[in-house]
């Protein structure tokens, strides 16, 4: 306190002491006149500032002998740090430089700069957490992986650090593509802050890439702990997950856990179709058919699906035409006016060969909402009534060019999916499809899939070359050649 003290009063005197000269120069007339033993001086003004200049670097070093010697007193007295203190005093003023303009270039997105800042840093400063950090993260944003990834490592050894480190690594194979190492980091990661975010998003993406639901559950519910995820949003995922579980124990034919899984998942989220399909199977398995036609006829207020139908019509598989057109009603009046109900109605009239209430149970949609689907039933109804072979290709005709109705689309990428599944098939995003209408009508069957079918052998023309489609994974077996295929086996329509 007191050397600081010291200091303060020698800046002030000199301040003063230069206010004093100034003024005298004004008053000489810009030269300095000094009398020593009756001898007199004169000094020009060039000789003035020269002079004061040298007797300011005179102060300055008799301030540096007087704060080595301060060292020195305190070392004598027992402070063992004092003279190494006084050195290091230096190093730390040009390290804390050296950092500050290191944080300043990346923040400038200049990461050579910063680069070579950090490691100019690292030389003066003993604060590895700072300097290992700064390093790492100019090294990423010069492009230079091999001195990120030294640097992420030295991170690990400091309990401090240890965390940036992970994270820092977790990334960088992330962009390298190192799935399954990025999952063991991303693992030890959430262990050490299962409350971030970033980690939590990261494991939870690389569990379900890798069919690890029970593990993905557990991430899922630490972000509803931790408020990153609404309560809705929670229920609706999770059930996703039990449903993938539950699918997963029936391929290693455990069905009894199968179906505990499939109807927890049902009875979290009503409106997923594959859980309702699958909880339903559980009940049939269990001779609870009451309880199957009470998940079905709920997911079908929800939302009509040809699974559904598919799912209810596996409860009694020996039913006649007839009779299943009949059982069929109680799934009918549970959302009447949907046009799913109106295509499926039309279908089992079909197949029961009441091709007049076909008609009527498909009314206007042919003209209102010409979808494959649709017009290909209209082709069998003017079949099955006897029309012409021309009027039956004329429908089928507008069917290869008219939308496929609703699918599996991703909400993120747009991609047709085949089949549901948690993930797109092409963008890897969770909990993206929906069922509805792609937006631009895919290229359809060509006519030699859909002639010989619906019209009969006599009507089949040669086979058309295939059309050039864009690469794409097999769309499900919705349209005309599935309605042909129904149509010949007395059954309702169902999408694999």
């Amino acid at each position: 306190m007191i050397w600081s003290f010291a200091k303060i009063a020698l800046f002030v005197a000199l301040v003063a002491g230069l206010t004093l000269t100034a003024g005298y120069f004004a008053d000489q007339g810009g030269g300095i006149r000094i009398a020593v033993a009756h001898q007199e001086f004169t000094l020009g003004p060039v000789q003035s500032v020269v002079g004061i200049l040298l007797a300011l670097l005179a102060l300055w070093l008799a301030l540096k002998v007087i704060g080595f010697a301060v060292a020195i007193l305190r070392f004598i007295n027992g402070d063992e740090t004092a003279i190494s203190r006084y050195f290091d005093r230096s190093r730390e003023r040009k390290g804390y430089e050296a950092l500050t303009e290191g944080m300043m270039a990346l923040a400038a997105g200049d990461g050579t700069a910063a680069l070579s800042h950090a490691a100019r840093a690292g030389k003066y400063l003993d604060r590895p957490a700072l300097t290992n950090l700064l390093s790492a993260q100019a090294a990423e944003a010069a492009g230079d992986g091999r001195k990120a990834t030294e640097a992420y490592k030295r991170l690990l050894g400091d309990e401090r650090t240890r965390f940036a480190g992970v994270r820092g690594l977790l990334k960088q194979k992330l962009t390298e593509g190192d799935r399954d190492t990025a999952l063991k980091l991303a693992e030890k990661a959430f262990l050490m802050r299962p409350s971030n975010p970033e980690v939590q998003d990261a494991l939870f993406d690389l569990q379900a890439e890798s069919g690890d639901w029970a593990g993905a559950r557990k991430v899922l519910g630490a972000k509803l702990k931790h408020g990153h995820l609404p309560k809705d949003v929670h229920r609706r995922r999770d059930a996703i997950l039990a449903l993938q579980e539950a699918r997963a124990v029936f391929e290693d034919d455990l069905p009894v856990e199968a179906r505990e899984a499939a109807i927890a998942a049902n009875k979290q989220s009503p409106d997923l179709i594959p859980a309702a399909v699958l909880a339903a199977h559980g009940y049939q398995a269990q001779g609870k058919t009451k309880y199957a036609l009470r998940i079905l006829k709920k997911a079908w207020e929800v939302l009509p699906h040809p699974d559904l139908a598919a799912a209810f019509a596996a409860l009694e598989p020996t039913e006649t035409p007839r009779e299943r057109l009949k059982r069929f009603d109680l799934l009918f009046s549970a959302n009447p006016d949907h046009e799913e109900t109106r295509l499926l109605k039309a279908e089992l009239n079909i197949a029961a060969e009441e091709f007049p209430a076909a008609r009527r149970a498909l009314g206007d949609l042919p003209e209102r909402h010409p979808t494959t689907r649709a017009l290909t039933i209209m082709a069998a109804i003017e079949r099955g009534e006897g029309e012409e072979d021309a009027v039956v290709r004329g429908w089928l005709t507008r069917a290869l060019s008219a939308s496929r109705g609703p699918q599996w689309i991703c909400d993120k990428c747009q991609h047709v999916n085949a089949v549901w599944s948690p993930t797109c098939d092409h963008c890897g995003s969770f909990d993206t499809l929906s069922w509805r209408e792609q937006s631009q009508t895919p290229s359809g069957p060509s006519a030699a899939d859909l002639l010989p079918l619906v019209v009969g052998g006599a009507a089949a023309a040669e086979p058309a070359a295939p059309a050039d489609t864009p690469d794409e994974p097999t769309e499900p077996q919705t349209g005309a050649v599935y309605e042909a295929e129904f149509i010949e086996a007395n059954g309702p329509r169902s999408s694999r």
